[in-house]
C-alpha cells in the first residue's frame, strides 16, 4: 500500500468555469477524516499567502467529519513539499456550477 507521504500533487490549469475572486487562481475544497485534521490545514495557509475558510462540508462530498476548508490557489496542493497532510481525506475543484472535480483522494475513502 502506498504511503500518503508520497502522494504529489499535479498543478491543475485555470478554466473559465472556475470561480475565483483571484486572478490565475482556482478555487478548491479538501475535505478531512477529522476537525483537527481540517484546522491543522487551514491554519497553515494564511502563512502561505493563501486565502482559506473553514465550513461545512457539502453532503455531495463526503460525511467523514463534517468540516472542510475551502481555498484559493494556483495548485490543489498548497504544501511546498507537494504532499497532502495524512488526515487529508480528499481534495476538488469548485466549478461555477457547482460541480465538483476530484484531484486528490486518499486510498483509504
Amino acid at each position: 500500500m502506498q504511503d500518503m507521504k508520497d502522494i504529489r500533487c499535479r498543478p491543475r490549469k485555470r478554466t473559465e468555469s472556475t470561480p475565483s475572486p483571484l486572478p490565475n487562481k482556482m478555487t478548491y475544497i479538501a475535505t478531512f477524516y477529522s476537525h483537527f485534521g481540517a484546522l491543522h490545514f487551514r491554519k497553515n495557509l494564511p502563512g502561505a499567502g493563501i486565502p482559506a475558510e473553514m465550513m461545512p462540508v457539502p453532503r455531495t462530498l463526503s460525511s467523514s467529519c463534517g468540516t472542510c476548508v475551502r481555498y484559493e490557489s494556483d495548485s490543489p496542493c498548497p504544501d511546498e513539499t507537494g504532499s497532502y497532510p495524512e488526515e487529508t481525506e480528499q481534495v476538488v475543484i469548485v466549478h461555477e456550477d457547482h460541480h465538483y472535480e476530484t484531484v486528490f483522494r486518499a486510498k483509504e475513502s
